[in-house]
């Protein structure tokens, strides 16, 4: 199952270039049952059968839980919220441009 959403994370970053607005070194491995982007070693972004999480700036975060946009991110129901992440469950991921932000956003997070 995981192999499915490295490729398909995989394919986002393609499609949205990313590689050409970034500094940082990054790279995808599976993940739990899903994929991660680790950007200068460093988990920025996640794929997972709960959704599409991002690394992001705690004022961000919290904005997006405010309004409903996103959801605490937690690798197990019975674990801790992970700090500085919002989950999108269910995303539309056909919306690249929604999306490209919050990648460059996350990724951007690990950059000295």
């Amino acid at each position: 199952m995981a192999k499915v959403y490295l490729e398909q994370l995989r394919s986002l970053i393609d499609e949205m270039k990313i590689s050409e607005e970034i500094t940082s070194s990054i790279e995808t491995k599976h993940f739990f049952s899903g994929a991660a982007l680790y950007a200068n070693g460093v988990i920025s972004i996640s794929l997972s059968p709960v959704g599409i999480a991002f690394k992001l700036t705690q004022p961000v975060v919290t904005e997006l839980l405010d309004n409903g946009e996103a959801i605490p991110l937690k690798y197990f129901p019975k674990g801790h919220v992970k700090k500085g992440y919002a989950l999108f469950p269910q995303p539309d991921l056909s919306n690249l441009e929604k999306w490209r932000k919050y990648f460059i956003e996350s990724i951007g997070q690990t950059e000295c």
